[in-house]
């Protein structure tokens, strides 16, 4: 995809135009938001252009060049060959920056893991998922905040829920979204024999009050005494809260904390996410066979990835990927290499779209 000059003469002219802006000292409130937002997105987009611009520059001058001396002839043309083979990839990094971006990208995410078929394990499965997730935050200072979980009785979870608070939490963590697959030698397998189970992942994007509106009349909301695990106050208040979306049909609860107020007000957290995602998908609808044909389509029930053990692999299947670092991924700082080929992937098949 190469963009001609006038082009980038127009990404240069709209750049200078918001940097105009906000040196002005003019703007307030969300109109000063807005600029320094869109200046932000910008601003990567305008400096790969500018860069372009000065290398095509280059390029057309030392083609003018006529000097009656080899040597410096030789030079030109050797400079000539080096912007040649870097302008491809300078113009492919142009063209992956102005990709249009999912408007959710920049935001917090909420991120489930539940357990699936495999009873125990898969709930210890889901714990290292967890972990896994916690440890990459933490890497990329991010912060992560629990809002529910339900322990197994081994140490595992049956579900948690989390939010992840960050620069470009969402962008980075939702290729994470489907089934993830794990094969090992359960801890309560006493014959040695390999296991399949598996947990679900989802990871939503995370509104604020604006992007939702939700009417009490539309809320069910039901109060009862908490059961479970979860320390002295378990059983003894009313704490617990159901909240159930009529129109949706969405139910949440949430028990883990001691203040009624709490627990509904982490209830509305996560029921405002789930609306959230349920209008974007609902958005998406008619591009629905097209982002099928990306790195992933975020459907749960999707078979993501496996985490062989016995092998020390993790195999990423939508990207046919494989990699022999199953410690390092688990840990967290090996699933970088994991997010970022998907990025990578679904960039590559973007572009792709754009030129057909």
């Amino acid at each position: 995809m190469t963009l001609s000059d006038e082009r980038l003469d127009q990404i240069a002219h709209r750049f200078a135009e918001l940097e105009a802006r906000l040196a002005s000292g003019t703007l307030e409130g969300e109109e000063f938001v807005a600029t320094s937002r869109d200046y932000a997105e910008l601003e990567p987009v305008a400096k790969t252009a500018e860069l372009l611009r000065e290398m095509r520059a280059e390029l057309e001058s030392l083609a003018a060049l006529d000097d009656a001396d080899p040597e410096m002839r030789a030079l030109a043309q050797e400079e000539i060959e080096r912007l040649k083979s870097e302008l491809p990839d300078v113009e492919q990094r142009l063209a992956v920056a102005m990709l249009p971006r999912d408007a959710a990208d920049a935001r917090p995410a909420m991120l489930e893991i539940r357990a699936g078929t495999g009873g125990d394990e898969a709930a210890l499965f889901a714990a290292d998922l967890f972990r896994m997730y916690e440890r990459y935050a933490a890497e990329q200072g991010w912060r992560v905040e629990v809002i529910s979980a339900n322990a197994s009785d081994i140490g595992g979870f049956k579900e948690i829920v989390a939010n992840v608070s960050g620069q470009g939490v969402f962008a980075k963590l939702k290729f994470e979204s489907g089934v993830h697959r794990v094969q090992r030698v359960p801890v309560t397998e006493s014959g040695g024999r390999i296991h399949t189970s598996a947990a679900t992942v989802a990871v939503l994007p995370e509104p604020s009050e604006v992007d939702v509106q939700i009417d009490e009349k539309d809320l069910k909301i039901d109060i009862y005494r908490a059961s479970g695990a979860g320390g002295q106050h378990v059983n003894t208040t009313d704490s617990a809260v159901r909240i159930t979306h009529l129109p949706s049909g969405i139910v949440v609860t949430q028990q883990d904390e001691r203040s009624q107020h709490k627990n509904r007000a982490k209830a509305m957290q996560v029921l405002r996410a789930r609306l959230y995602e349920k209008e974007r998908e609902e958005a998406h609808g008619a591009e629905a066979e097209a982002r099928k044909a990306m790195v992933g389509s975020g459907d749960r029930s999707e078979r993501i990835r496996t985490y062989n053990f016995p092998q020390g692999r993790v195999t990423d299947h939508r990207i046919n990927l494989t990699l022999h670092r199953l410690p390092e991924i688990l840990e967290g700082p090996g699933l970088g290499e994991l997010i970022d080929a998907l990025i990578a992937e679904d960039e590559a098949k973007r572009l792709a779209a754009l030129d057909q």
